[in-house]
């Protein structure tokens, strides 16, 4: 019923904007989600679009994994000459029930949502900073989106060095979104003057199959979503209505970096990601640690 879904779901829509000969490299891809209808529309839009997922079509990137992202980041460089848009778009959340009692690590023994989200983002980022700047240095500009979420409203910055003394998948995932508001604050003060723009940005609550791999171990939770999906989606942004907030920051000319982004709006985040010492601190530590990743 895409007339219902229109009556009850406003999205606004970025301007198309021509892309021709710029180079846009969107993460988190798959099928049917978010990052692909990014990548769709930009490709629509001129620009060479390279994507990837952890396995499939596109190619593969794995933000658990440094030798993966390391790997990923030979090939790019290898094969292509200018990066003018990195979408940091991969990430994951899961345990969506929300029963998990403690973390689950990853093979190098960091939580998976903070591993993913912000550890493998930040080290992807950095290793391809100077593919941006060299861009940035030839056309004027570059820019870094990164796509968070209104739930790193659940991140504290107290939690931020030191573990929460008890464990919330929820809030893990909001400590890692957080993080990257943050980043997206210190991207933007150091690398502004040479021409690299960053945005943070929440695409609204979007119907994908995140919520799918989340609920994966609730055989019965999964079941009953997949059976009142036709009313969910009324309620809920397609993948493209979704996009159009990082559309935007990704194309938009003279946007304003450094600010926070949603429904295609500059909008106010909460206010533990106004804390610029705990975003020095933080930016400090993880320039020391992406290197051993």
């Amino acid at each position: 019923m895409p007339w219902l879904h229109d009556k009850l779901v406003h999205a606004p829509r970025a301007p198309r904007v021509d892309l021709t000969g710029k180079t846009v490299l969107v993460t988190g891809t798959t099928a049917g989600s978010l990052g692909d209808a990014t990548a769709r529309t930009l490709a629509d839009w001129g620009a060479d679009v390279v994507t990837t997922t952890r396995s499939g079509g596109s190619h593969p990137l794995d933000l658990t994994s440094g030798e993966s992202v390391r790997a990923f980041v030979d090939w790019f460089t290898g094969n292509h000459d200018r990066l003018d848009v990195l979408v940091n778009n991969a990430g994951v959340h899961l345990d969506l029930a929300g029963s998990w009692k403690e973390p689950h690590l990853t093979a190098d023994g960091h939580e998976i949502h903070w591993r993913t989200n912000y550890l493998g983002t930040m080290q992807l980022t950095h290793l391809l900073l100077p593919a941006l700047l060299r861009t940035a240095e030839v056309t004027g500009e570059a820019r870094i989106v990164n796509v968070v979420s209104k739930l790193h409203t659940r991140g504290r910055n107290e939690h931020m060095f030191n573990p929460a003394p008890t464990y919330s998948s929820w809030n893990a995932y909001g400590q890692s979104k957080l993080a990257m508001v943050h980043a997206t604050h210190e991207l933007q003060d150091h690398h502004r003057a040479a021409g690299v723009r960053s945005y943070a940005l929440h695409p609204g609550s979007v119907y994908t199959g995140i919520a799918t791999k989340g609920l994966e171990e609730k055989k019965l939770l999964s079941a009953v979503r997949r059976r009142l999906a036709p009313i969910e989606r009324l309620f809920l942004l397609t993948a493209d209505e979704g996009a159009q907030t990082t559309l935007m920051c990704a194309t938009e000319p003279d946007l304003e970096g450094g600010r926070y982004f949603a429904a295609c709006k500059v909008t106010p985040g909460s206010n533990e990601a106004e804390d610029r010492d705990t975003a020095g601190r933080l930016w400090k530590e993880t320039l020391e640690l992406v290197p051993r990743l």
